[in-house]
């Protein structure tokens, strides 16, 4: 069972998740930040001074008591936006890349030897005819 799992783990597909999972927890972490630190702030300023993390609805009387936490909402929504717009513009330039590679002309194969010394050949008799 052992071998069987390091088989499964080795394979490139599984690397290549991992990999881009880590990756994306780290982008993660810099969009939150983008949301929280750089884009929020001057929406606040411009709304007043309002902090969008400090927006709730209060479900009852007790400060204590469960609310609905509309502004981390909000923030978690500017986040899946700018994630899922990276996302897209990366998708789209693999798909550019791809389609450039489909599209290009094959390379017509090199002569041969033979194709090469027949064609000088060729050429020489077309200069002394």
């Amino acid at each position: 069972m052992l071998q069987e799992f390091k088989k499964f783990a080795m394979r490139g597909n599984v690397v290549d998740m991992a990999v881009g999972i880590v990756i994306g927890a780290a982008f993660g972490a810099i969009v939150k930040s983008l949301v929280a630190d750089v884009i929020m702030p001057p929406i606040g300023v411009v709304m007043s001074g309002i902090d969008f993390s400090d927006i709730i609805i209060p479900l009852s009387d007790d400060p204590e008591a469960a609310a609905i936490k509309l502004g981390v909402f909000i923030n978690a929504v500017i986040n899946f936006i700018i994630v899922a717009f990276a996302i897209f513009l990366v998708v789209k330039g693999m798909n550019k890349m791809q389609k450039q590679e489909e599209e290009a002309p094959a390379k017509p194969p090199e002569p041969s030897a033979e194709e090469k010394l027949l064609t000088e050949i060729r050429d020489l008799l077309s200069k002394q005819g």
